[in-house]
């Protein structure tokens, strides 16, 4: 059963179109994130969801019913925000029971929903401490509660780990994902630039740039086969490394050139292309391991080294000042401008048009190194 619809959904500001395209179904019980960088319209398109931004074009549909026009109290939708929002001078089981009581729902009643809410977010010892006596980490679930006590059939998260730090994002972002749990025919629908939480939690992810949807898949899809340069430069971290190629199609596949000779790698399709034209090749840095001058896809002078306990990160500089970022074991003992030789398996590579769009394999050529 699809929860939500998009139909080319647009939203302009002025003469400025901020939400452009937009053709998106959800299924009921799926958690999906939208990602992009600041700017990408994610966070418009989910107040437009839950009727806090107004839609110039489009259907929105919840359900069967079309919800454009619908309030955003009747349309079986809970928000939780990026800041906490919650009543100061309220205990915490009082902000939870809030909106049940403006609602006049009976007294037990709420007290059997805000109970259940506090035992999945593990906030009963807190029921009576005020917003003050808690870590923001805790303000934050209490604020997810007073979503869950509504028992809506979509739950929309608006960046709520933004204002945490490092390790309460890591702890909160793990009851978010035991809530998925709990409530497997709950829509959830979460809005993030961080790609960490987007892998992490989502069904499918949702990127978005500039307005306009690049590309929807499952997480290891979005890594493993992005559809052009932006998603692949987006998703995984560190960032994928890009290198300047040459393309020369021929017979329906494409050979790529780097530096004047050909790269043995596995082969592109042509996609009806002839000739010749400028690329890109694409490598993630956990893909890549050192190997001899001989065999070496790229070489280059170490330039900088972080040590991050479990892994250790190397930046290299190439000719043409050209950036390449490389994960290794955290054994690994690298000094400023030490020179490096990299390979890598070619099922690990990607190739990329003049316009940024992936080419798609036809298949190995052995492995490169």
């Amino acid at each position: 059963m699809t929860a939500i619809s998009l139909k080319d959904i647009r939203k302009s500001y002025g003469s400025l179109e901020v939400i452009s395209n937009i053709d998106l179904d959800i299924e009921r019980g799926e958690f999906v994130v939208f990602v992009g960088p600041s700017g990408c319209g994610k966070s418009t398109l989910l107040r437009m969801i839950a009727g806090l931004e107004g839609i110039n074009s489009g259907d929105l549909l919840i359900g069967d019913m079309r919800a454009n026009d619908i309030p955003p109290s009747q349309r079986g939708i809970a928000m939780v925000f990026q800041s906490y929002a919650l009543y100061p001078h309220m205990n915490v089981y009082d902000n939870l029971a809030f909106s049940l009581k403006i609602a006049r729902i009976d007294r037990a009643e709420i007290d059997r929903r805000v109970r259940i809410a506090a035992d999945m977010l593990q906030l009963g010892p807190y029921l009576k401490r005020r917003p003050r006596q808690l870590s923001g980490g805790q303000r934050q679930r209490v604020a997810i509660g007073r979503a869950i006590v509504r028992e809506a059939e979509v739950f929309l998260f608006d960046e709520p780990l933004s204002n945490l730090d490092a390790a309460l994002r890591v702890a909160t972002r793990i009851e978010i994902a035991r809530l998925k749990e709990r409530l497997p025919d709950t829509t959830m629908i979460y809005v993030t630039h961080d790609q960490v939480e987007a892998m992490t939690l989502a069904d499918r992810i949702v990127v978005l740039n500039g307005g306009r949807i690049e590309q929807v898949g499952r997480p290891v899809e979005l890594y493993d086969t992005p559809r052009n340069m932006f998603v692949a430069g987006f998703i995984g971290s560190p960032a994928m490394n890009f290198l300047p190629v040459d393309l020369a199609f021929e017979g329906g596949a494409a050979r790529i050139e780097h530096g004047g000779r050909p790269l043995p790698l596995a082969r592109f399709a042509a996609g009806g292309r002839a000739g010749r034209e400028r690329g890109t090749l694409g490598i993630r840095p956990e893909h890549l391991r050192i190997g001899s001058a001989g065999q070496a896809l790229v070489s280059g002078a170490v330039d900088l080294v972080e040590h991050l306990g479990e892994v250790t990160i190397a930046y290299l500089r190439l000719p043409g000042d050209i950036s390449v970022t490389v994960k290794l074991e955290r054994t690994q003992d690298l000094k400023k401008g030490e020179a490096l030789h990299l390979t890598a398996d070619p099922a690990d590579l990607h190739a990329f048009d003049q316009s940024g769009s992936a080419l798609a394999r036809r298949g190995d050529a052995g492995a490169y190194a």
